[in-house]
């Protein structure tokens, strides 16, 4: 069994044996999905990234990671192919030769 799919099974015996999947429509796990990354980024508030609660950060990206991967379940979406797809596009659209260390955003290459 993936990885993935391991996760993905735990949390769905979680969700279930608690009846919360009434609660798990895809538009509030979307949202869940952004408070938690709100919640995410609030650790790097006003402070130097190195100085970010170790801890605190495993559990918000754990919601992020959580959420996202029962909203991918919800529509039956391979969650390491999505992965891969977004990977080749975003190399078609920064080409090494035009990206490499810089940040600027694909139309202004």
């Amino acid at each position: 069994m993936s990885d993935i799919k391991e996760m993905t099974e735990a949390l769905i015996k979680f969700r279930d044996q608690r009846d919360w999947e009434q609660f798990h429509n895809s538009k509030d796990l979307a949202l869940a999905i952004s408070i938690e990354a709100g919640e995410l980024n609030e650790l790097f508030l006003w402070k130097k990234a190195e100085d970010v609660n170790v801890e605190k950060l495993k559990n918000e990206l754990a919601d992020v990671l959580a959420f996202s991967l029962l909203l991918a379940n919800k529509h039956n979406l391979d969650v390491k192919q999505i992965v891969l797809d977004k990977i080749r596009s975003n190399g078609e659209k920064y080409p090494v030769d035009k990206a490499k260390g810089t940040a600027k955003k694909y139309d202004e290459l």
